[in-house]
């Protein structure tokens, strides 16, 4: 039955390297933001910096830490640093590995390596959300490109997040076509890598919420 009432989307604002950046994503509307801890990455934040980063976030906004086959060393490293909510998983982990640290967690699905995404989300039934993006291969995600939304499996046991490509012009059709619980951008707000840009993520919250009203 129709109630009339619009389901909202959450927003994560992912790949941030500085704390005005955090503040901006806050006063807009996110209730995420994601830190990555994979020194390959553009994005890197060492936990050192990370720390001085969360502490400028207000409350009720989650924190949520990014791994791509990592060393559980070195991911209890940062969780000795940083005060992360949530762990993100963007590489070959299993659930075992993932559910050691005593946190959520969230596993993304890298559609441009996995053939069969619906066999592959039952690997993981204790997953507090599956994130999907359009990574594959050697690379973690923050490319910027999209994937076929209509690959994405139904009938999830966990929350689906939409990633890959998404940005201000795009993500209010993903968001009608999708329905997803939450939406995670991070190229598409940024003026350089890792550098967001505040007017791009109001522009992005104003399209999530247009997506949900259509």
């Amino acid at each position: 039955m129709d109630t009339g009432v619009t389901v909202q989307t959450r927003i994560k604002i992912c790949g941030l390297t500085r704390a005005a950046d955090a503040i901006a994503a806050e006063r807009a509307g996110a209730d995420a933001i994601g830190l990555v801890f994979h020194p390959p990455s553009p994005r890197n934040l060492p936990p050192e910096k990370a720390i001085s980063l969360v502490r400028a976030v207000p409350p009720f906004v989650t924190v949520v830490g990014l791994f791509r086959n990592a060393e559980a060393d070195w991911i209890r490293r940062c969780l000795d640093t940083v005060p992360l909510d949530v762990l993100q998983f963007h590489g070959d982990e299993s659930a075992e590995f993932c559910r050691s640290f005593g946190r959520r967690y969230i596993k993304a699905v890298a559609m441009g390596a996995v053939h069969n995404p619906g066999a592959y989300v039952h690997d993981f039934p204790d997953t507090s959300g599956f994130l999907f993006d359009s990574h594959g291969g050697e690379r973690m995600g923050g490319t910027g490109e999209c994937f076929e939304w209509s690959r994405i499996p139904t009938g999830l046991r966990a929350p689906l997040i939409l990633a890959g490509g998404l940005n201000p012009e795009n993500v209010a059709e993903g968001v009608r076509q999708v329905r997803p619980y939450a939406v995670d951008v991070s190229t598409g707000v940024e003026t350089a890598r890792g550098i967001k840009s505040a007017e791009r993520i109001v522009e992005f919250v104003r399209g999530v919420k247009r997506g949900e009203a259509g």
